[in-house]
């Protein structure tokens, strides 16, 4: 089968690579553009690990067509990071240890950025609802909700907290910057 060269902009920057007419965005992100964050769990759409944003929009990336990305805004989470600065969904991931396997880890970032992106304050239930898409076998996904909660209240300015040792200490983003600058 002949492969048909597809333009588009992947994490911003423009990119043309070849692809055939049934492969998936999935395989031409990780097989042709050699971005393997993005995961293959299912190949049905069911498990959320290829979540990627196609022109604003989060969807599963093994149930899209490779040729459907001409022209098209694309990004994984390679392109959550900004340069070089973690955003404040993966910082959260971290330090809410939000992770054990990390094969889920990918697709649960892209998921909460998009969530964030359209609701600065989300409730519990909201971000339960918008992650309901991502299975994770290992976190039991609490530990997840509260790195989102997280990473909310940061991107407002507001106070996070953070799980220090089993104890969770309040701090203000603003408060925080201020013992930094006068380091």
């Amino acid at each position: 089968m002949s492969k048909q060269a597809v333009t588009a902009v992947v994490n911003g920057e423009s990119v043309t690579f070849l692809a055939s007419p049934t492969q998936s965005l999935l395989a031409a992100l990780r097989d042709e553009l050699g971005l393997i964050g993005t995961k293959e769990g299912c190949s049905s759409g069911d498990c959320g690990a290829c979540s990627i944003r196609l022109d604003g929009r989060l969807v599963c990336s093994c149930l899209v067509l490779a040729p459907e990305a001409e022209g098209r805004r694309i990004e994984t989470v390679e392109g959550i990071a900004e340069q070089g600065a973690l955003h404040p969904v993966q910082q959260q991931f971290l330090e809410h240890a939000a992770l054990q396997c990390g094969f889920c880890t990918p697709g649960l970032l892209v998921a909460a950025k998009d969530l964030l992106e359209r609701n600065a304050d989300p409730s519990e239930s909201e971000i339960r609802f918008a992650l309901a898409g991502n299975l994770c076998r290992c976190t039991g996904y609490d530990k997840v909700v509260r790195a989102v909660q997280a990473a909310a209240a940061q991107l407002r300015g507001g106070a996070v907290t953070t799980p220090t040792r089993g104890v969770a200490a309040t701090t203000t983003m603003r408060g925080a910057a201020a013992q930094e600058q006068a380091r």
